[in-house]
């Protein structure tokens, strides 16, 4: 996968300082444009998310609780981080998301020089994320996604570093800002266990052969201290911030912040393959129940992705994510980016072809293309199209899942790459 992205009309512009001044300028760019589209266009630049974020801010600057805005879900450390909205300027918190957005791309290429990866190559991946016009209209319009991003990349950098207490703050926050990436919680802590030593694996083969014998070697390997000062620093950072606003704000931060989006059954149009069942039990007795069961296929996907890649942290979270927002119960273009922020530290390891990796991604927009097309004649035109939208997630549901298949199917190990390569 690496061939297409060494063309030479690439080389002088893909430069570190080059490329990463550029892609600031362009959001910056954007970000004061939004301020123009805003006062003089109908259809409005700003995501409306911003406007929420902003009002939930001034709240809290009355002295008042952020929830008091309608529509606020999120926990209340982003309305807290974004109070220079209020007595700054209303541009602060896009500049912030900007400036996420750029670190992020940073801690990617620090990550892959890291792994060896020469300093143009990196910065070729790396383009992928800081020229890709999703993440550029996402933090210049205001969607607070790059701040989660960042956290999610610098636990991965850390992690990588073996830098576990940095780590573990990261991951810590990024919990406490979203709740999916609860789900990389295994994989770490199947990374962090310690390596089997071949002699006392040729030892104990005999006694290994029993079930109990295999679990309790298991556990042996993974209860070490590594694992627990993660998991200690890691939850006290996400239990001591849930109580300093638990203390504040009660029982609304807990339903708003988290259990919200837990029990959330969204009968709104969206990618996901559910929303016509939720939209149709929406008041039967069944909705509640049928919403958590929705969480099984995720679970048995991602345990069986925790323990069949957990020695490449980073493939194996890309993989979490796009399991997790694929096969969820609301889905929207947004989270894409959950899972394409790590797409540039997967891509070395994928040995797909120019020809196959554009294949594979024009049936990823195909399939939003066949989405959108009802999905417009139900939102402006008022056309009764919710059986096509569901067969259309569906189709976008298999496409995903055929897309997952063809990226593992063509992974390799670091280590294999190398050899290949050496040999």
């Amino acid at each position: 996968m690496a061939a297409y992205l060494t063309t030479d009309w690439t080389s002088a512009f893909l430069k570190k300082r080059i490329l990463f001044s550029t892609a600031f300028l362009i959001r910056i760019v954007l970000v004061f444009y939004g301020v123009y589209q805003d006062k003089t266009m109908l259809v409005k630049y700003t995501d409306i998310d911003y406007h929420v974020f902003t009002d939930a801010s001034r709240f809290i600057t009355q002295g008042s609780s952020p929830y008091k805005r309608a529509t606020y879900r999120y926990t209340p450390l982003l309305a807290w981080i974004l109070i220079p909205n209020i007595y700054l300027t209303a541009l602060f918190g896009k500049l912030l998301f900007v400036i996420c957005d750029v670190i992020s791309a940073y801690l990617m290429y620090s990550i892959l020089h890291f792994r060896g990866m020469g300093s143009d190559k990196a910065c070729r991946y790396c383009a992928l994320w800081l020229l890709n016009p999703l993440p550029i209209a996402v933090s210049s319009r205001g969607n607070a996604e790059s701040v989660l991003v960042v956290l999610v990349v610098a636990t991965l950098y850390y992690m990588e570093n073996r830098s576990l207490v940095k780590a573990a703050v990261c991951y810590g926050l990024s919990v406490h800002m979203k709740i999916y990436p609860v789900t990389y919680a295994l994989p770490i802590a199947l990374s962090l266990q310690t390596l089997k030593d071949p002699e006392t694996e040729a030892l104990g083969n005999k006694a290994s052969s029993l079930l109990s014998k295999r679990i309790q070697k298991f556990f042996s390997r993974l209860l070490n201290r590594d694992l627990l000062v993660f998991a200690v620093i890691a939850g006290g950072t996400f239990f001591a911030l849930s109580l300093i606003f638990y203390s504040m704000y009660g029982w609304e931060f807990l339903e708003h912040t988290y259990l919200y989006h837990l029990t959330r059954r969204d009968i709104r149009h969206n990618f996901s393959a559910y929303f016509y069942m939720l939209y149709l039990t929406a008041e039967s007795e069944w909705s509640l129940a049928l919403g958590l069961a929705a969480f099984l296929p995720q679970l048995l996907l991602l345990l069986l992705t925790s323990f069949a890649y957990y020695k490449d942290l980073a493939f194996c979270c890309f993989l979490h994510t796009a399991i997790f927002v694929s096969f969820n119960k609301v889905c929207t273009s947004q989270y894409f980016l959950w899972y394409l922020c790590l797409l540039p530290l997967v891509l070395p390891s994928l040995t797909l072809s120019l020809k196959q990796g554009l294949g594979l991604l024009f049936l990823w927009f195909a399939g939003q293309a066949l989405w959108l097309a009802p999905a417009f004649y139900l939102e402006f035109e008022g056309q009764n199209t919710f059986l096509l939208i569901w067969l259309a997630g569906l189709f976008f549901l298999f496409i995903n899942s055929l897309v997952l298949v063809r990226i593992i199917s063509h992974y390799k190990q670091r280590s294999d790459l190398q050899k290949a390569k050496s040999g």
